[in-house]
């Protein structure tokens, strides 16, 4: 393993971005509900298919079928239990077949259809309270499905759990299609893929602000790293207004953002708002600082530095300017990752037999959990909206491609089959 201050020089600058990247009806205001069953780590949720009312209203339940059950069993929220008529004849719900089944929440719904006009409408039942729970009619016309369904998802989810779903979200990563790094960006689910780059040369880790508006990334169009910050909007980009290197950008708000300058000669991060302008110098060491990430009040950013010899994550308070080392199990750790909820940060770490695996830590340094293992090369962490789930890189069928897991580390999956290599993933907080 090489030191880690090698990447200082310029010829070691592509080596770290690769190694150290970056990476509708609701509740009222205050109430939901949280249900799951105890010992078990997801809500047993009876989904029943939809009823389609009339002939040209089958075919469109059945596609909503499979988008809500495709939808649900993505996240790691839900088992969900296919019941057999749990509605009688009169439109009552069964309750005590679905509890039979374990079941704690019940799913039902119906479809219209008329010259492509669309309108659903879905009912969600607690089961063991035998009661509604909430009801919504969605509309829209034959090719908005998948939308509409995952409104619905997107729904369900925030009542029971009070949490903002991932439904509707969108990943941004790095992709070797066409020959070249571009970035691209997919649906939370990995379908909708599409290419937002075209410099046919090298761009590197992407970052979306929050609201979806802005994509910052590492550009070498002009011969060496520099950031780049598109509008989303209307097209036009911006780039960072300095001499040397600039790498791995994160968004601490909508307007501002944090990457890593070498203008002043150390490798240090900087804050910038939105249009390039840099307004304030946050890190102050001899040694290299990069790959910062936020906490979701924008207050606190864990980081890599290499201060006290191999890189190290910390984390530093911006209103007080106080810094505390977070790792120190292992000597290599990098590619920081602060949860939605706030209470952890996932990472990677270089292991003594040379594997990269992901690890999550809490905030205060306790609780450590390794959620890779003998599967590969395994980097690049970044959360889910809801913090359910995590999304990165691995190489365990050969090519680096990217997976999601849940928080735990359980249902580890492949997210979508392109060609080429993909890397370097960034999910949005920013939700359709």
């Amino acid at each position: 393993m090489p030191h880690f201050k090698r990447f200082i020089t310029s010829s070691f600058i592509f080596c770290c971005l690769l190694v150290l990247p970056l990476h509708l009806i609701a509740a009222p205001e205050g109430e939901f509900i949280v249900i799951s069953k105890k010992g078990s780590d997801s809500i047993a949720l009876a989904l029943n298919k939809i009823n389609g009312s009339g002939d040209e209203a089958i075919g469109v339940a059945h596609d909503f079928d499979l988008i809500l059950h495709k939808a649900l069993e993505f996240t790691s929220l839900f088992t969900v239990l296919n019941p057999s008529s749990p509605e009688k004849s009169n439109g009552s719900i069964d309750f005590a077949s679905l509890g039979s089944l374990a079941a704690e929440v019940y799913v039902g719904g119906g479809v219209t259809s008329k010259a492509g006009a669309i309108t659903l409408v879905m009912k969600v039942y607690d089961i063991a309270g035998s009661k509604l729970l909430f009801s919504k009619t969605y509309q829209g016309n034959d090719k908005q499905l998948r939308p509409i369904g995952h409104d619905f998802c997107a729904d369900l989810v925030e009542h029971l759990t009070g949490k903002r779903s991932a439904f509707g979200s969108k990943i941004v990563f790095v992709s070797t299609k066409t020959g070249f790094k571009e970035i691209y960006q997919c649906d939370f689910d990995g379908q909708s893929v599409e290419q937002l780059t075209d410099s046919r040369t090298i761009s590197l880790t992407p970052s979306l602000s929050p609201d979806g508006k802005y994509l910052a990334y590492t550009n070498y169009s002009t011969g060496r790293p520099a950031l780049y910050i598109r509008n989303m909007v209307d097209g036009t980009t911006v780039t960072a207004r300095k001499r040397g290197i600039s790498i791995d950008p994160a968004w601490r708000n909508n307007r501002e953002l944090a990457t890593t300058l070498s203008f002043e000669g150390d490798q240090e991060i900087y804050l910038l708002k939105s249009n390039g302008e840099l307004y304030r110098r946050v890190t102050k060491s001899s040694g290299i600082d990069l790959s910062p990430t936020f906490s979701p009040d924008g207050n606190k950013m864990a980081f890599v530095s290499e201060r006290n010899g191999r890189p190290q994550i910390f984390i530093q308070d911006l209103l007080t300017g106080e810094v505390k080392r977070l790792t120190f199990n292992g000597d290599y750790n990098t590619q920081p990752s602060w949860s939605p909820a706030g209470d952890k940060i996932a990472y990677t770490t270089c292991e003594n037999n040379g594997e990269f695996n992901i690890f999550t830590i809490g905030i205060d340094g306790s609780g450590l959990k390794q959620l890779t293992v003998n599967a590969g090369q395994n980097e690049s962490p970044a959360w889910s909206p809801d913090g359910e789930l995590i999304v990165f890189t691995s190489n365990r069928e050969g090519s680096r491609k990217l997976y999601t897991m849940s928080l735990t580390g359980k249902k580890q999956r492949c997210l979508l089959q392109m060609k080429g290599e993909q890397m370097q993933p960034s999910w949005s907080l920013f939700r359709n």
